[in-house]
């Protein structure tokens, strides 16, 4: 499950090498879409307060749907946290990015951040294509939005959970901290905790029985044993399959943000 940091460098340099590599003449009509195309689009989107749906075409002849929320603030000179929220599995729903209403924005409000929730369609947030994807979206935004670099969170629910996870493990050096609910992600090798090098906020239904709640416990308990930060937060009564009920829980890891990782 894990990939290792020489490769996701190498994701990142092939979107360079894509980005540079036009070849043939400008008249030529098959010449490639760059990830400088992909970037000139980005900066001359007018994003306003609040919600903006997003189609971009990539250099790869497809596409990346993705929501932005801005916050209503002075930007001027107000670099802002950066949050990126992944949905959980939606079965390829191209309306997937567009759940955030009752739970993320909600939560997120106090910290008036920019809001970057992407669709990752039928594949894991793990798999190739949507660390792509994840990544880009935030080079994307420390780029041309007001983003504060050491103030960039990685969080999900259920798949969106464990996508979450697996960014807080292989990608310390770009996120501050994860916020994974519901989720399910072995964070041990041979019954040895896997040390996670950010700072890990996770959230569990008492009642999840899709993904039970003593596997998540036993597996934080092991990743803190090798040294990691790990905050398990245990909701009474609470399912897999009702992610609205999570919004308290998620205020709460808001305040940890400000109060025990951002001070």
């Amino acid at each position: 499950m894990r990939l290792q940091k020489t490769t996701l460098v190498y994701f990142i340099c092939l979107i360079f090498i894509y980005g540079c590599s036009n070849g043939g003449s400008e008249e030529s009509a098959n010449v490639p879409r760059t990830y400088q195309d992909v970037e000139k689009d980005f900066d001359a989107i007018n994003f306003k307060t609040g919600i903006n749906d997003i189609s971009l075409a990539n250099f790869r002849g497809g596409k990346w749907d993705f929501r932005v929320i801005m916050p209503n603030v002075n930007l001027t000179n107000n670099l802002r946290p950066l949050i990126i929220t992944l949905h959980g599995a939606a079965g390829g729903s191209p309306d997937a990015h567009k759940q955030t209403a009752c739970y993320v924005e909600t939560a997120y409000a106090g910290l008036n951040a920019i809001i970057i929730s992407p669709n990752g369609y039928v594949n894991l947030w793990s798999e190739a294509v949507n660390q792509e994807l994840v990544l880009a979206l935030v080079d994307l935004a420390t780029k041309y939005l007001p983003v504060d670099k050491n103030k960039i969170v990685i969080e999900g629910y259920s798949n969106g959970g464990n996508g979450a996870w697996f960014f807080a493990e292989t990608q310390p050096q770009i996120f501050s901290a994860a916020i994974p609910s519901a989720s399910y992600y072995n964070t041990t090798n041979n019954s040895i905790g896997r040390l996670i090098k950010i700072p890990v906020y996770a959230i569990h239904g008492e009642k999840d029985a899709l993904f039970p709640v003593a596997d998540v416990k036993r597996w934080v308990d092991a990743t803190n044993a090798s040294g990691s930060k790990v905050t398990l937060v245990i909701a009474p009564g609470l399912t897999h399959p009702e992610p609205c009920s999570y919004v308290n829980y998620m205020k709460g890891a808001a305040e940890w943000l400000v109060n025990d990782v951002w001070k």
